[in-house]
Parts: C-alpha cells; structure tokens; sequence
C-alpha cells in the first residue's frame, strides 16, 4: 500500500492548538502518494496564510490511519 498522506487545514479557535472552529469549511488541499509531495502541499498552503494566526494546515499520515497494524512501536 502506497503511504498516503491528505493536507488540510482551516481557522482554529486558538493559535496553540487544532481545536478547528468549523470542520464543515476545512481547505482540503490534496491527498498525496508520499511525505515529501504531501510537505511540498503543506508548505504552500500554510504560506498563503502566514500572516494569519488563526489558520493552520496539517499532513495526516492516512497509511498510519489505513493500516494501524503497520506501526509498530519503537523498543
């Protein structure tokens, strides 16, 4: 399975966490087929916004999501 990964982002209540104020208007930039197309995304996407606090994008690791048996913890 390919390490699928989706960037999206919206306004938050506060700056300091991900708590989004309206999950119905999130800005779902794309699903991308690994991290570094996916950070590419993210990267662009939060500097459209920069100059707005309230805005905040994320990379969700979907194959962490997908496939939980996958990761196996570190030890």
């Amino acid at each position: 399975m390919s390490k699928l990964h989706l960037v999206f982002g919206g306004r938050v209540t506060n700056p300091q966490t991900l708590d989004f104020a309206d999950p119905a208007n999130l800005d779902v930039v794309g699903i991308f087929p690994d991290y570094a197309s996916a950070e590419k995304a993210w990267r662009a996407a939060a500097q459209r916004t920069v100059d707005d606090a309230e805005m905040r994008f994320v990379v969700v690791h979907l194959h962490r999501l997908l496939e939980p048996d996958a990761v196996k913890p570190a030890g």
